[in-house]
């Protein structure tokens, strides 16, 4: 499968590719980037989260399951690093630098995963995130993603939520969603 494609933009084309090792400090970058928007909607505790390290998104990059937005220079502006959980495949995080947010960038990343569980005979992707932050589940749920019913949330997205629970995410309100395939 050809990772790399075109994501059209509102103002020039950008391309979505596996990421590199090289990368990954800028990762971390786009990270604190994107964080800190939680500011503006009262949540600066997410806004100073820790973004990771390189050699956590270095598990994600050598297994092929991190992939970049590249803009001007090849540098990254977006990214998304994915797992299989429960049999599906799962968001880990996908972040957008905000000087290229709303440019569909986010889409393309996500429609470049679901073509990579699709190859795999994955059923669907899964997420979590924050309920009410409108660049969250308001806009999953955009993407065809839906809430999944606590009752019905497996085991691996259980163990996910706990350990976010265990890191004070749920100060406010998280949802686990799925988008099938």
């Amino acid at each position: 499968m050809r990772c790399e494609k075109a994501a059209r933009g509102r103002r020039t084309a950008r391309v979505i590719r596996l990421a590199r090792p090289d990368d990954l400090p800028a990762l971390i970058d786009v990270e604190r980037e994107a964080g800190a928007l939680f500011r503006d909607v009262g949540m600066d505790a997410i806004a100073d989260d820790d973004p990771g390290s390189v050699a956590e998104l270095a598990v994600y990059q050598s297994a092929g399951r991190a992939w970049v937005s590249a803009g001007s220079g090849d540098r990254p502006v977006a990214y998304l690093v994915a797992e299989v959980v429960d049999g599906c495949a799962h968001i880990e995080q996908v972040s957008v630098r905000p000087s290229h947010a709303r440019h569909g960038l986010g889409r393309a990343l996500i429609e470049t995963l679901a073509e990579w569980a699709a190859a795999r005979d994955l059923p669907a992707l899964t997420l979590t995130t924050f309920a009410a932050v409108p660049w969250n589940a308001p806009y999953y749920e955009r993407l065809r993603f839906r809430v999944i019913p606590e009752p019905e949330i497996g085991p691996g997205l259980r163990a996910i939520r706990r350990a976010e629970a265990a890191r004070g995410l749920d100060a406010w309100p998280r949802v686990a969603m799925v988008r099938p395939l």
